[in-house]
């Protein structure tokens, strides 16, 4: 089956991309490889660590900014591989590799429509990111160009989504919480369990529901995962430390969430952080409009992007599928690339925001 110039280019590109390593925090052999092809193509590149950025055209102050993201980080590979998954593997129409559907060939399905778009006056500036450091949801990827990029009107996101709109995503929201009690002799009647005492606070978190439910998300959602307490059998511990891990829906900031907990709840609550809140981006956005005329579907996303990063508005959409990402053989077809390029092309061309 044939395909297009652009596809084949993508292509070519992404095969290259995924014989280098670029786990987390380590990008800068594939930021230097991509830094390179865009000069190449005769584009003004900026670098800062392992973060990259072109602008279509000189940036007119009057006009809006989209920028299109997507990342070049991948997290190491499991077992279970059945080749090289730094090697790029083609079978018929499919590329197997590491990094191939999350989240590389949204990079380089986006490469393809920012090369295509700047070649035609659009009525907004158009920016594309290609960044580092989203599967540790780091300090040094995206965030970090913010101040360099100016106002953002509308971010694209490109992540696995089979090209649907992710036009909400859940946030999150990691708890540490300690309680407190006396140590005694296991065989005596004494001491404060930690354990018994963090029992009902466990099961509030489990049982306890928040007032606002999304369509696109459901409820808010309280898990926890981890628990440690005790030193010895025949000692009462004193202290039970749990992990409650909290995926947050549209209707609720982070600090919203933890400033209820910290009210119905008698422990110590530590909060890891109030970084990666939830998103949405209204039904009757001019980009979600366009998307619904060109047959695509909204939903909500369960997974968390860098979008919970940016405090602008965004709308996660990419090529590939998010139940392949952080799996053993992770592939791409090549006509999901094609598909890719050619969506991020008619939801942008003459879009006005």
């Amino acid at each position: 089956m044939g395909y297009s110039n652009q596809t084949s280019e993508a292509i070519e590109l992404l095969k290259q991309m995924i014989s280098i390593e670029s786990f987390s925090r380590n990008e800068l052999q594939v930021a230097d490889f991509l830094q390179k092809w865009l000069k190449n193509k005769g584009l003004d590149v900026n670098r800062k660590g392992n973060n990259i950025w072109v602008w279509a055209c000189e940036k007119d102050n009057s006009k809006p900014t989209i920028l299109l993201n997507s990342h070049i980080d991948t997290v190491k590979p499991g077992s279970g591989w059945n080749s090289d998954p730094l090697v790029a593997t083609v079978l018929n129409d499919q590329l197997t590799g590491l990094g191939s559907n999350d989240a590389g060939a949204s990079v380089v399905s986006l490469i393809q429509a920012f090369l295509f778009l700047k070649e035609t006056s659009q009525s907004y500036n158009l920016v594309l990111a290609i960044t580092a450091e989203e599967e540790i949801s780091g300090m040094n990827g995206v965030g970090s160009l913010f101040e360099e990029l100016g106002t953002i009107d509308l971010a694209i996101v490109g992540e696995p989504t089979q090209m649907n709109m992710a036009i909400a995503e859940r946030g999150l929201l990691v708890l540490d919480c300690h309680v407190a009690g006396k140590t005694g002799h296991a065989a005596r009647n004494e001491g404060v369990n930690a354990i018994y005492e963090a029992l009902p606070i466990i099961n509030w978190f489990k049982t306890y529901s928040f007032d606002k439910i999304s369509d696109r998300l459901g409820p808010v959602k309280m898990t926890v995962t981890q628990i440690e307490s005790g030193s010895q059998h025949n000692v009462v511990p004193d202290n039970c430390h749990f992990v409650v891990d909290i995926r947050i829906n549209e209707y609720y900031s982070n600090h919203e969430i933890f400033e209820a907990i910290s009210q119905m709840i008698n422990c110590k609550i530590e909060p890891r952080s109030f970084r990666l809140n939830s998103s949405r981006i209204e039904i009757d956005h001019p980009i979600v409009l366009r998307g619904l005329e060109i047959g695509l579907t909204p939903y909500g996303s369960p997974t968390t992007s860098d979008q919970a990063i940016m405090n602008f508005t965004t709308i996660k959409i990419g090529p590939g599928d998010s139940a392949r990402s952080h799996t053993a053989n992770e592939y791409i077809s090549f006509s999901e690339i094609e598909l890719g390029i050619n969506t991020y092309t008619k939801l942008l061309n003459g879009l006005v925001i």
